[in-house]
């Protein structure tokens, strides 16, 4: 495969029209010439906490699908990026309506939520608590440091990407990741043991 640093311009466009010819496989040509310069320039507009990568290839994907708009030979980089610009709006635009989800129906829910688990018999809280304890038994030493830095030892999110080598952000993916495991790891256990028994 070419280099992305060796596909000259006329290479690119020709790349652009097999694709749109029907060779689908030559749009790679595109990938590999633009996907560096476009995580790089995501990364300098993101906030932290958006993947680029997932942003990157969103970009690329709505860029494949509505290649025939473009016109060749009329600087395709600079359409590519204006693409990238409307998929990180769109993005942007989609996490502030979480936030502003979460910040007016978070409150309610989690005292619900905490109704709810506070109503239920003390031996179905000890049952979930003993499935969590086996559950993270699960994850490995290597994901359990995690767990133990953030909510046993309250160490900071930049303190645990300093002591791992890695960014803030992907801490934040990091503890969120296990969170899931966890939640469907225990969810799972619940099941069984209500087969089990019931």
């Amino acid at each position: 495969m070419t280099a992305p640093q060796d596909t000259n311009d006329a290479e690119l466009e020709q790349a652009i029209q097999l694709t749109q010819d029907g060779q689908t496989a030559a749009f790679e040509v595109v990938v590999r010439r633009f996907e560096t310069p476009l995580r790089i320039w995501l990364a300098g507009h993101l906030p932290p906490g958006i993947d680029v990568d997932e942003v990157a290839q969103r970009t690329f994907v709505a860029a494949f699908s509505r290649l025939d708009e473009y016109t060749p030979e009329t600087r395709f980089g600079a359409w590519l990026f204006t693409i990238a610009r409307y998929q990180m709006k769109t993005e942007l635009t989609r996490l502030r309506r979480v936030a502003d989800y979460h910040a007016r129906y978070a409150p309610d829910l989690l005292k619900r939520e905490l109704q709810r688990r506070s109503s239920q018999p003390p031996e179905i809280l000890s049952t979930r608590l003993d499935h969590l304890k086996q559950c993270l038994d699960g994850l490995g030493d290597h994901l359990c440091r995690y767990v133990r830095w953030r909510y046993d030892e309250e160490i900071s999110l930049e303190e645990m990407a300093s002591r791992s080598n890695r960014s803030v952000a992907a801490m934040k993916k990091q503890l969120w990741l296990i969170r899931q495991q966890l939640q469907a790891c225990v969810e799972s256990r619940m099941a069984t043991s209500e087969r089990t028994n019931g």
